[in-house]
């Protein structure tokens, strides 16, 4: 790949930061307010919750799986975090000429460990990076470009950089075979062209670093994009209830709005082009009563035949598939819930389902879930296409339930 021009190895500046991390500098493409905060007001970033660590733990499993396409590799400073205690062992390491997990390098003010970096002839390397998403995104060329930056400045030579995603056609058919899991994208120009521009960026970011204050930025499409920023709920708690921001199915009007400094859905002007929803959102904002269409109403009633059937899904998806005749990250229901109102001003009769241990629960979720719901009467559900895309998922492996499916799919009723 073409060489960056080489700066020296000192800090990159005074500010009292000695170098930037590959995920700092990803924080700083994203939003420059949130990495000044992560020096100065590291407090105010939000710890990842359940959920993301979830994420963040998927990830880890994805990475395990990755390293077995080179059972030869060498892990580098396996459980170390210290940036002088991940760089020395990685010097060692390169001698080996063997494929290195996790090597660590800092130059020129920035910080990396690489994922997979794999020996190439003429004492040149391969950049590997894996990620658990299942394509390629932008922000994985600025993650690869940045590292292949701070490898060249390091004096390594990088011949050809890759991407390793999850294949999104992939089944599974006993062990996971990693070499059928993953799929593997050369990215080396697009890097390339990125990487020229990573010096000027990151001379940038060190300027923002060490301003006394943080970048005055305000929200926008960029809090999400391409994850949701740490800081999303610190700077978004300035928008009050019922907020130009909750129009339905349009955050980029309410962004516009902001800008022109609405911030209330009531203070929206008569001219704005809203959609049928959207003026009633408005609309009940301003005389603060209640939108109520009776006759919408009374139609949707008429459409309920008894016994009604009150049903709910809860499912998990998985980045490498649990069981057999999976895909990744297919939704797997585990749990369900039925309320069956057999007569008008009757009490409702709950049916209910929750897997227990390790097997595939889709067996006897659907088993159960057969004898639960009635041969007649409406089948009421929010978003009922999910509920009958993984009842459709559980009949491809079950095909004995797929006459049952067809007998009770059109007596849904789709409360969204």
């Amino acid at each position: 790949m073409p060489r960056a021009a080489k700066t020296d190895d000192r800090p990159a500046d005074d500010s009292g930061v000695p170098y930037i991390s590959k995920s700092k500098y990803l924080w700083g493409l994203q939003c420059p307010k949130l990495l000044w905060h992560a020096y100065h007001a590291k407090h105010l970033i939000a710890e990842p919750d359940a959920q993301q660590q979830a994420v963040f733990d998927q990830g880890h499993e994805v990475g395990a799986l990755a390293k077995k396409l080179h059972p030869d590799g060498v892990e580098v400073g396996q459980g170390v975090s210290a940036l002088e205690e991940t760089v020395r062992p990685t010097q060692d390491a390169l001698k080996s000429r063997r494929p290195l997990f996790e090597a660590a390098f800092t130059r020129s003010g920035g910080y990396c460990r690489v994922d997979i970096l794999k020996p190439a002839p003429d004492g040149a390397w391969d950049v590997i990076e894996f990620k658990s998403t299942t394509s390629v995104k932008d922000v994985h060329l600025h993650d690869l470009a940045f590292q292949t930056w701070v490898l060249e400045m390091a004096d390594l030579r990088i011949r050809r950089c890759f991407l390793l995603h999850i294949n999104p056609d992939f089944v599974r058919r006993g062990p996971v075979d990693p070499k059928r899991f993953f799929a593997r994208v050369e990215l080396t120009g697009q890097v390339a062209n990125l990487a020229q521009v990573v010096e000027d960026k990151l001379s940038n970011l060190f300027k923002v670093i060490r301003q006394p204050q943080h970048p005055d930025i305000k929200i926008g499409a960029h809090c999400d994009d391409p994850y949701t920023c740490p800081l999303h709920d610190h700077c978004w708690a300035f928008l009050p209830e019922h907020s130009v921001l909750d129009l339905y199915r349009g955050t980029k009007k309410g962004f516009d709005l902001l800008d022109q400094g609405v911030i209330f859905l009531k203070d929206i002007p008569d001219n704005a082009k809203l959609t049928e929803n959207q003026a009633i959102q408005r609309q009940v904002a301003v005389t603060g009563q209640p939108h109520i269409s009776k006759g919408a109403i009374c139609e949707f009633l008429k459409r309920l035949r008894y016994p009604i059937h009150f049903l709910d899904f809860e499912t998990f998806g998985t980045a490498i598939p649990l069981f057999d005749r999976l895909r990744p990250y297919q939704q797997v229901p585990f749990q369900f819930s039925l309320h069956v109102l057999r007569t008008p001003g009757a009490e409702p009769e709950q049916e209910m389902f929750l897997a227990d241990g390790s097997g595939d629960p889709r067996p006897a979720f659907m088993l159960q879930l057969r004898e639960a719901i009635g041969r007649q009467g409406s089948i009421v559900a929010f978003n009922a296409e999910f509920e009958k895309g993984r009842l459709r998922d559980c009949c491809e492996v079950l095909p004995n339930f797929a006459p049952w499916l067809a007998q009770i799919k059109g007596r849904f009723v789709d409360l969204l």
